[in-house]
């Protein structure tokens, strides 16, 4: 049997939705190619004669992108079977079956990519039609995980970088120590999936993939859990192994501003075991608008781990979602002066500042009148429910910041160079409007050790 997994999109890293299916289905005996197209060329001859081509959808965009591919395969081999599995699939169940879907699969998918493969098997023995599907759509199983193969995928140069300034660059591996989160952030979307649940991939899974990847250049490794802190004692187990093993190894991982305060006792045994930053998504410094998301955080609580951090000499990466349907001017400019008085201007990624709430189907803030008096239908084409913020200002300001960081210059700003002119932008639609004008921003000089940032920056 001929399987093609595909993904499209995942910000820079090898995918381990590819590699950990991969191994799940040859070790059933199963031909499977990987195709990664953020960073490799559609292979045509890979898909015709497929009897299964299944697409990876962990993230919004990705599933945007795979659906043009996905139109493709269905011209190319006809009776493929198509499946698509990840975070975004049972988000997209209508648009997906438009597209041909025989399977969809959320949540933990391995078992099920393994039970639809033993369907179609099943199917051709007898000559019949390939039965519907009867595994849950989304399944929060509790598996035991294999090591993932990465054999096929391109290598690791060719995914994004650590950037570590005149210190020069470092080879990126990525590996997951756990799927799903505690917690219900409203505008997560991992929370419709996963309700709540948290799934282990096992600790010596975990060390022996980095082996893997450190054994092909990795010099850094990222962990995209959701939330390295979910489970804490699992977390720090793995990077006490992990630098014990390879202590010139260095790693990033993410974790809520709720658990760096709550867990602050283990902060130093990150710095101690070669953390380069952490990643939290703070998305705002209204208290306002992290109640609506419930967040479970504060302006004050964000304010306190920067200090934490600073004390410690740990690096913040704070991500933004910086306009939602209640985001003002001056909220808006309320977060950059913040951000500049924390120092944390050459922290945070430019496309940070462009950001704009995604409202995909089934995202818990839709239940919100105040998400209801302002959302309008769901659109097809983007993936998402549109919405109009109440003060046309605001989106005039985000669609001009987006289009300064996106425009043809904006890969020779540095990040200092990136705040300022979104400052300018910020500060001519404040003064535009009723509010007193703002003073211009003062340029300034960072004289601290280089920011480690990836090539690609991590956002939703």
């Amino acid at each position: 049997m001929k399987v093609v997994l595909i993904s499209t999109y995942e910000l820079g890293r090898q995918p381990f939705g590819l590699a950990s299916p991969a191994a799940w289905l040859r070790r059933l005996g199963v031909q499977v190619r990987c195709l990664d197209l953020a960073v490799e060329q559609f292979d045509a001859e890979a898909v015709r004669g497929a009897d299964l081509v299944a697409f990876y959808l962990p993230m919004h965009t990705a599933t945007r992108l795979a659906i043009p591919v996905a139109q493709r395969v269905a011209a190319l081999s006809p009776s493929a079977h198509l499946c698509f599995y990840g975070l975004y699939a049972p988000q997209n169940v209508e648009i997906l079956r438009s597209l041909g879907a025989g399977t969809i699969l959320g949540g933990e998918f391995e078992e099920g990519l393994c039970a639809l493969v033993e369907r179609l098997r099943s199917a051709r023995e007898t000559g019949g039609p390939v039965g519907p599907q009867s595994d849950a759509m989304v399944s929060l199983a509790k598996q035991r995980f294999l090591l993932p193969e990465r054999s096929g995928l391109p290598p690791l140069e060719r995914y994004a970088q650590l950037d570590l300034g005149p210190l020069g660059m470092r080879t990126v591996g990525y590996t997951e120590a756990t799927r799903g989160c505690r917690h219900r952030c409203r505008h997560c979307p991992i929370v419709p999936v996963y309700d709540g649940a948290l799934r282990v991939v096992q600790r010596d899974v975990v060390l022996s993939d980095i082996a893997g990847q450190v054994a092909d250049g990795a010099q850094h490794i990222t962990f995209g859990d959701p939330d390295f802190f979910n489970g804490v004692g699992h977390a720090l187990a793995i990077v006490n192994e992990l630098h014990e093993r390879f202590p010139d190894v260095t790693y990033d991982v993410t974790i809520k501003i709720e658990h760096l305060l709550r867990h602050a006792k283990h902060l130093p045994t990150l710095l101690d075991t070669g953390c380069a930053f952490v990643t939290s998504a703070v998305e705002a410094v209204d208290d306002r608008i992290l109640r609506i998301f419930d967040k479970n955080h504060t302006r004050q609580d964000f304010m306190a781990v920067v200090s934490l951090f600073r004390d410690l000499g740990l690096v913040m990466n704070p991500t933004f979602v910086a306009f939602t349907p209640w985001t003002t001017l001056g909220g808006f400019v309320d977060l950059l002066a913040v951000i500049a008085e924390l120092e944390l201007v050459e922290n945070v990624a430019p496309i940070q500042y462009a950001i704009r709430l995604l409202l995909p189907d089934g995202s818990l803030l839709l239940e919100l009148s105040e998400v209801q008096e302002v959302v309008g239908a769901f659109d097809p084409e983007a993936l998402c429910h549109r919405w109009t913020h109440p003060d046309p200002r605001v989106d005039r300001l985000q669609e001009a910041i987006l289009a300064t960081l996106s425009g043809e210059h904006a890969s020779a700003m540095t990040r200092v160079d990136a705040f300022e002119e979104v400052w300018r932008l910020a500060a001519k639609a404040y003064r535009d409007g009723t509010h007193r004008p703002l003073e211009p921003h003062r340029s300034f000089e960072l004289a601290r050790r280089p920011i480690p940032q990836m090539t690609e920056p991590w956002f939703c």
